[in-house]
């Protein structure tokens, strides 16, 4: 018997894969031919608004994982924070698609961004407000179970707690890296002024670059070794807030 492959979903578009994916309007996003100023402009748009989805993407997963720290669900946590980690990963390997687009051409399209800066991202906005709140929920976390980082860090990795905060340093090292790699793009296609230059963008890069949500999470790490956790100052959850 012959399948019928007729769209059943409301919507438009001649296909319910059209029409749940609502591809019309997708592919209708990105300026028309008739309206760009440079052919690269699509190569612009499509790299900015894929890391948009996957940065709606990650902060979804990084709220959802809050919730279940909130919800004493730590190991399910950790999961959907590897999510999140994926979905970064993803945006800063897309940015090798810059190393095509010479400063030149990035100056002859200029004039079509307006002042518009990645610093005004949505989803980077969302990447941040979530990661500050699971920073706070994991502090919750250790106050309802008196857990103190060092003693955490002084016992087994396979600790859920510990495992969770082993993902979050994962998720901070992630943007980090993510930052580093755009702010080396912008240096090499920006036409920026270098790192050190008042009022440059590349210097508010270099800075946020070195940014961590978590810093007392990586402090506790480095001090791992140093000695028993009785010898060392207790250190709280992190949860440090962003620029």
């Amino acid at each position: 018997m012959k399948r019928d492959y007729a769209p059943v979903l409301p919507g438009e578009g001649g296909t319910d894969y059209a029409r749940y994916m609502r591809t019309d309007a997708l592919l209708d996003l990105q300026r028309r031919p008739e309206e760009v100023i440079h052919r690269d402009e699509l190569l612009f748009q499509v790299v900015h608004q894929s890391t948009e989805l996957w940065l709606k993407l990650a902060a979804a997963e990084v709220a959802e994982a809050t919730a279940r720290v909130d919800g004493d669900e730590p190991g399910e946590a950790e999961l959907l924070l590897a999510r999140a980690v994926l979905c970064v990963r993803l945006v800063t390997d897309q940015l090798d698609m810059f190393r095509h687009l010479s400063p030149a051409d990035f100056q002859a399209m200029q004039p079509a961004l307006g002042n518009g800066s990645g610093a005004e991202s949505p989803g980077w906005r969302q990447a941040q407000t979530a990661s500050r709140h699971l920073g706070r929920a994991f502090q919750d976390l250790l106050a309802r179970r008196r857990l103190d980082l060092a003693v955490l860090y002084d016992g087994s990795p396979a600790d859920p707690t510990h495992r969770l905060a082993e993902a979050m340093l994962d998720w901070d090292e992630r943007v980090a890296l993510w930052r580093s790699r755009h702010y080396r793009i912008a240096l090499r296609i920006g036409s920026h002024a270098p790192a050190g230059v008042r009022g440059s963008a590349a210097t508010t890069l270099a800075r946020l670059a070195d940014h961590r949500f978590y810093p007392e999470l990586w402090q506790v790490r480095a001090d791992h070794a140093t000695g028993p956790a009785a010898e060392r100052t207790p250190v709280s959850a992190a949860g440090a807030d962003d620029e």
